[in-house]
C-alpha cells in the first residue's frame, strides 16, 4: 500500500476537530437561583424524587443549570442552558443497559484508540432535537425509551504517555463517536490549609 500524506493529514484533522478539552466547574445553588421556568417544567418529575440538588455549571464552552436527583433506582441529571431552555436529560446506567451492538462498537473504538482504559461512568442521554417539544423529551427520558436519538456518555480514564488522562466521550445510539474531550478536575478558587 502506498503512503498518502493527504489522507493522513485529513485523519489527523478530523481527530483534532473532534477532541476538545473540558474544564468544568460546578457549584451548588439554592432552588431560588435555579431558573423558574426550568423548575416548573420538571416540577412534576420531582414529586417522588430524592436527593434533589441544583447546580450552576461553567465549562470551557458554556454556562448551564442542572437539576440532579434520584428517582426510583436511577440518578438523573436534567440540564438547561443559561436562558433556562432544556438541553438534555441523562441518567446513570450500567454496561448491560446498553444494547449489545452499540456496546460492541463503543468497546471497539476504545480498544483501537486507547491501549489501557477504565470506564468510570456511563450515562444514557436524551438530547433535545430540533422541533421536539421539551415535554416530549422529558416523557421519553423518564419512560427510559430506547430511541434512535439516544446518546451514551462515557467518563473513562486512559493511559497516555505513562500517565492516566480522564476523558468524556459521547457516542450515538449505534456506538459511533460524536465527540471526545479531555476532562480536567475542577479548579479551586481558594487553597485548603
Amino acid at each position: 500500500m502506498k503512503f498518502n500524506p493527504i489522507l493522513l493529514f485529513m485523519l489527523v484533522m478530523v481527530q483534532f476537530g473532534v477532541a476538545q478539552n473540558k474544564y468544568e466547574r460546578e457549584s451548588r445553588i439554592d432552588e431560588e437561583e435555579f431558573p423558574k421556568a426550568s423548575y416548573l417544567l420538571i416540577q412534576d418529575y420531582l414529586d417522588d424524587a430524592k436527593r434533589i440538588r441544583f447546580y450552576k455549571e461553567t465549562d470551557s464552552i458554556k454556562k448551564s443549570y442542572e437539576a440532579k436527583f434520584k428517582k426510583g433506582r436511577l440518578h438523573y441529571s436534567v440540564e438547561f442552558d443559561e436562558n433556562g431552555k432544556l438541553e438534555d436529560v441523562e441518567f446513570i446506567i450500567k454496561e448491560q443497559d446498553v444494547p449489545n451492538d452499540t456496546w460492541g462498537t463503543i468497546l471497539f473504538y476504545l480498544d483501537e484508540n486507547h491501549a489501557k482504559y477504565r470506564i468510570k461512568k456511563i450515562q444514557q442521554q436524551y438530547p433535545l432535537l430540533d422541533g421536539q417539544s421539551e415535554k416530549k423529551l422529558l416523557h421519553n427520558a423518564f419512560q427510559n425509551l430506547i430511541l434512535p436519538e439516544v446518546n451514551y456518555e462515557l467518563i473513562f480514564s486512559a493511559k497516555k504517555d505513562k500517565e492516566f488522562q480522564e476523558y468524556e466521550a459521547l457516542f450515538d445510539a449505534e456506538g459511533q463517536l460524536i465527540q471526545i474531550r479531555k476532562s480536567f478536575p475542577p479548579s479551586y478558587d481558594h487553597v485548603l490549609y
